[in-house]
């Protein structure tokens, strides 16, 4: 199992990891910079990519609705290897709504990370990996 946690807020980050390694996701690899995962994401397509990504909204260069347009291209080849989910402190309803136009968006998830949002990603990673 392994994951991305892309977010420019350094606690975040650390709390995101602690809770990951917490529930035994074994890898996890962090961006504080989206421009550094989009680029580390099309390098990895289609066969190293992550089994999911965490994606912080609000970032200074490049947020992560910026970021989920520039995978539009390629967004088949990530659907079918990665679940990403949008890991905010936005209480926008705008937001949560506006991600279900993203189809690879796999949910909406209020910062902190907590153990059950964990068991649930993990649950759809397994049950999705079944379904193929």
């Amino acid at each position: 199992m392994h994951s991305y946690i892309i977010d420019d807020d350094h606690v975040s980050v650390f709390l995101t990891e602690q809770a990951l390694r917490v529930e035994g996701v074994p890898k996890v690899t962090t961006f504080l910079s989206p421009e550094e995962a989009l680029d580390r994401l099309k390098q990895e397509i289609p066969d190293k990519l992550p089994d999911f990504v965490l994606l912080d909204l609000n970032m200074p260069a490049m947020s992560g609705w910026e970021l989920l347009d520039k995978l539009e291209p390629y967004e088949e080849e990530i659907l079918n290897n990665t679940r990403v989910y949008i890991l905010t402190s936005s209480l926008d309803h705008g937001d949560s709504a506006k991600s279900s136009d993203y189809s690879l968006v796999h949910g909406f998830i209020h910062k902190p990370l907590d153990r059950e949002d964990v068991q649930t990603i993990l649950a759809q990673i397994e049950d999705n990996k079944q379904s193929l």
